[in-house]
């Protein structure tokens, strides 16, 4: 959304980055019907998971008492995924993602087997064993989140794609628009921005807005399906009454809170005789939190070592016969509280690369890094293994020392880590990691400010949990060659 359009003006972005102008038709109960076909596939992704799941427990045993007793108790894994939520927070999401619903898919797994094992001397007339009932726990866990996960694609993709109206201040609302515009996967979106170039014209206009008139007519011109709120000085008071009007006309509602920018998103709701408040999380780990991080990282990073290493002679040998130089490579990058260490990594570039940066410089194609697409110093096989993440392996070792975690902030080289200023320095609380949520955003696309605010947020917000799903989606980041 980087046009000059008059304040307060409409541009609707699709995803090939053309701007149009215009009024497409539709009824707001195309959102409710989005809404209902999803939640039904979920549902019978949830039942099928559950009918093959029961059949390997009981051994594909299909006599008549079987056949009598599993249409009663295959439908009640409906209901119980319904009390979890797992059904309902699809609307309330940009993002939908399956991975991100995986703890209550493990409860939802935990609660059926649960029903299944009290169940079981009545329905068939024996009692499970352990082998059984674990068997069939961890079954469930994958078959639920596999076929969800399927569910989720042939919906998402079946369907027109999400049409978001982005209300806020002008960079806010811009900020937003482009993500939901750059975004990849099934949650494809379609953003339209109304954009307001200071406090006065936002708190006028979201006035305007919130009275319902005129929030209906770009609902029904632009066939609107969900309204983020991206607001900058506008008091509590027209964001409500924005979100009520929007409540009204069966949109859905988003909204960008600024100040998690700097508290980050693990906050926990309290209640204060009626009052919400957020409680916010100390900065950085505990003794026990750093204990379990770096706990995962030596499990990590031994089992990869011992399972990889063949890749890596095969990868060394590959590495000397292309070109002339070793076959690691050693650069001095930042780590954490601002002391630096001897990164590890492959070899993908001819000797003397470094020095060739400034006659490359007009080449960059990232703004605070530099990055090449098409680098002229990369060597073949270095290409190969850059697609490939391969060059990364030996960071590995890194990890083994305590120089480096898993997961954590992009360690950074020297002149780099130095145009880092301000309370982002605070991203060094914790080791640098071979991967991030830079990583699987696309670290080559993003630029340097940005990216030192992603690593900041991932320190206000961590968990054992949040590496963990990183990691998983660093396999099909990798895996798709999305790299630079």
């Amino acid at each position: 959304m980087g046009g000059r359009e008059p304040e307060g003006s409409i541009v609707a972005v699709e995803r090939d980055g053309r701007a149009r102008r215009g009024a497409r038709g539709g009824s707001l109960n195309a959102i409710l019907r989005r809404d209902a076909v999803l939640r039904r596939w979920l549902a019978c992704a949830d039942v099928l998971a559950c009918g093959v799941t029961l059949m390997a427990a009981t051994k594909l045993e299909v006599d008549d008492r079987w056949r009598w007793t599993v249409p009663l108790v295959l439908p009640l894994i409906v209901p119980m995924a319904k009390l979890i939520g797992l059904y309902d927070r699809d609307e309330s999401l940009l993002r939908k993602s399956t991975l991100d619903e995986a703890v209550g898919v493990l409860r939802l797994a935990t609660w059926y087997t649960l029903m299944f094992w009290l169940l079981a001397p009545v329905l068939l007339m024996e009692r499970l064993g352990r082998e059984q009932i674990v068997g069939t726990w961890l079954l469930l866990i994958v078959l639920v989140v596999g076929l969800r996960l399927i569910a989720r694609i042939v919906v998402l993709r079946s369907r027109p794609p999400e049409r978001c109206l982005v209300v806020g201040e002008q960079e806010s609302c811009e900020r937003v628009a482009a993500k939901l515009d750059g975004s990849r996967g099934i949650a494809a979106q379609v953003a339209l921005g109304l954009r307001f170039a200071s406090a006065e014209q936002e708190a006028r206009e979201m006035s305007r807005l919130a009275d319902g008139a005129r929030l209906a007519s770009l609902v029904a011109e632009h066939d609107i399906h969900r309204l983020v709120i991206a607001p900058h000085d506008s008091d509590a008071e027209h964001i409500l009454d924005l979100v009520q009007a929007a409540n009204q006309l069966s949109l859905h509602v988003s909204i960008v809170p600024r100040m998690l920018e700097v508290v980050g998103s693990s906050v926990e709701f309290d209640d204060l005789n009626g009052l919400t408040v957020l409680g916010v999380k100390r900065f950085g780990l505990g003794r026990s939190s750093r204990a379990m991080k770096r706990a995962l990282d030596l499990a990590g990073a031994a089992v990869g070592l011992i399972v990889l290493s063949p890749l890596f002679a095969a990868i060394a040998v590959a590495v000397r016969l292309d070109s002339d130089g070793p076959a690691f490579y050693r650069q001095r990058r930042v780590g954490q509280d601002g002391r630096s260490f001897m990164v590890i990594k492959f070899r993908t570039m001819v000797l003397g690369a470094h020095e060739m940066r400034e006659q490359l410089a007009s080449a960059n194609e990232a703004d605070g890094l530099f990055k090449i697409a098409e680098d002229p110093r990369i060597t073949r096989v270095g290409r190969i293994l850059r697609r490939l993440s391969l060059d990364e392996l030996p960071q590995l070792v890194n990890v083994l020392r305590g120089e480096m975690s898993l997961v954590g902030p992009r360690p950074l080289v020297v002149d780099e880590d130095e145009r880092v200023e301000g309370w982002y320095r605070q991203r060094l609380t914790l080791t640098p990691g071979m991967t991030g949520r830079w990583q699987i955003l696309g670290s080559a696309r993003i630029p340097l400010s940005e990216m030192v605010k992603l690593d900041y947020l991932y320190v206000t917000s961590w968990s054992l949990w949040n590496d963990v799903k990183i990691m998983l989606r660093t396999i099909p980041f990798v895996a798709g060659r999305r790299g630079l």
